[in-house]
């Protein structure tokens, strides 16, 4: 926890989540979402990834969000980072190192 840091939402993470949230909601039907009826706290939350220039990796173990996460994706709108599913072990995510 002492590496946690707390972002305060800015004007810059709205205006990007406006642009995430446009393309989910067009999407939204073809994204086959279970119980998923807040997707602007999913856009809010990778808009203010996507924003800081720090951020390279969104790690989470909610499947839903990532299937929000690949739909942005695949339409070439971002985000920059990489979304680290948390039931995935780190060797499988970023491989291993050749120690001999």
């Amino acid at each position: 926890m002492k590496n946690l840091q707390i972002l305060p939402v800015n004007v810059s993470h709205a205006k990007r989540t406006g642009e995430f949230a446009r393309l989910v909601f067009r999407q939204k039907n073809k994204l086959n979402l279970t119980n998923r009826m807040i997707i602007p706290n999913d856009t809010k939350l990778f808009a203010q990834a996507d924003t800081e220039a720090n951020v390279l990796y969104y790690l989470s173990s909610d499947t839903e969000s990532e299937k929000v996460y690949g739909a942005l994706r695949t339409l070439n709108a971002g985000p920059k980072f990489e979304f680290l599913n948390l039931n995935v072990p780190p060797s499988e995510a970023f491989g291993l190192l050749d120690l001999r």
